[in-house]
């Protein structure tokens, strides 16, 4: 699976506390493994149509992404839960 991420993610991404981005990276390679893997909670986002779906790195932090064309997901943002899902796409 080929992973990319938007300058957005990245800069969220970059400010996260070393702690999460340590989880990040764990969650990142199961994922890679397998997208959808219990320990993911993978769930699509309303609407349906947007095609979004999330991922948990732990209980508060969630990464927001996109299945694309072939074997690519393209990362859009990360960051707490509560955040997450207040944005509109």
């Amino acid at each position: 699976m080929r992973i990319v991420t938007a300058v957005e993610f990245d800069k969220r991404y970059n400010k996260l506390p070393v702690s999460i981005q340590k989880k990040a990276e764990k969650q990142e390679k199961i994922f890679r493994s397998n997208p959808f893997h219990p320990s993911l909670h993978t769930e699509k986002l309303e609407p349906k149509n947007k095609e979004l779906w999330s991922v948990r790195i732990d209980k508060s932090y969630r990464i927001i992404f996109r299945f694309m064309e072939g074997n690519t997901v393209l990362f859009l943002t990360v960051g707490p839960h509560d955040w997450i899902y207040k944005l509109k796409f």
